[in-house]
């Protein structure tokens, strides 16, 4: 069963202007209205490190969920984060990043590879508690810009003890500054769905538009049956050396299952006005 996920928080959250919590709501309920499996909708971190997300709470409050069957996930990046996710009913999931770059790590959460793992521990006991489910993202996890080791058995031994220790069900191999290709895309989702047979590992993939369908074909023809995209590429990872290096495009992944006889639940209709909304919340 494929499952496509949506993210309008990565696409939103590294713009400067402030989005008013109005049009986010209202763009994320047109979104819940298109048949995506999970909408990642927003964050629970500092506002002082993602001002982007800093009402994701009133914007959940404004989330008609009474006619959708998509799941929402929202990021965290520590217990307190997920403490104040796990207060709302709503939220299904409960997302974590991960890096396998220990310079990454600390950038991004302030701690190692290690302390990350301990992190985690503890947002899964939660999820437990509260009846969310626990996505990890392992992020650089086709490489890195700062030197730091790397290879497909990096991601292998943290996916393996992130699922064999801890329990973690979901893994999303993150191309953070979009250097995956055909051959190692291949790669990396075959050994991982080997050795964690009964996890689901999914692609959260950055790339140029030129390089999309490469990348999903790779990934589905490799046994992936989940994917996280945002409409129009929007969002991306500033250290990327390409500046057109921005999310998978949905519309383009939806091409390629369109085009294989892929079954996707998403209403025609209603994407297509989600893409038309969209140009009133990004920035051209």
């Amino acid at each position: 069963m494929l499952k496509l996920i949506e993210c309008p928080r990565d696409a939103m959250q590294g713009l400067h202007d402030f989005i008013p919590t109005d049009v986010k709501a209202g763009y994320i309920n047109q979104l819940l209205k298109t048949g995506f499996d999970t909408i990642d909708f927003g964050s629970f971190v500092s506002p002082k490190a993602i001002p982007q997300m800093r009402d994701t709470a009133e914007v959940l409050s404004k989330l008609n969920l009474s006619y959708t069957n998509s799941k929402l996930l929202s990021i965290v990046a520590n217990k307190r984060g997920a403490e104040d996710a796990c207060q709302f009913e709503e939220i299904d999931y409960l997302g974590f990043p991960f890096s396998i770059s220990e310079t990454f790590q600390k950038r991004n959460t302030n701690s190692s590879i290690e302390e990350s793992f301990a992190r985690v521990e503890g947002i899964q006991e939660l999820c437990v508690q509260n009846n969310k489910k626990l996505v990890v993202y392992l992020s650089m996890a086709f490489g890195n810009p700062y030197g730091d080791p790397w290879e497909t058995e990096i991601a292998a031994y943290w996916g393996s003890r992130l699922h064999k220790n801890l329990g973690v069900e979901i893994l999303a191999l993150g191309d953070t500054i979009g250097v995956s290709n055909r051959d190692n895309i291949t790669k990396m989702f075959t050994e991982l769905m080997k050795e964690l047979p009964n996890a689901e590992i999914g692609a959260h993939l950055h790339s140029t538009p030129n390089s999309v369908m490469e990348k999903v074909s790779a990934a589905y023809e490799a046994g992936c049956r989940r994917f996280d995209g945002a409409i129009k590429g929007f969002g991306g990872c500033p250290m990327a050396k390409d500046d057109l290096t921005g999310n998978m495009p949905t519309e383009i992944m939806l091409s390629y299952f369109n085009q294989n006889n892929i079954g996707t639940n998403i209403d025609s209709n209603e994407f297509n006005l989600s893409m038309e909304m969209a140009k009133n919340v990004f920035p051209n």
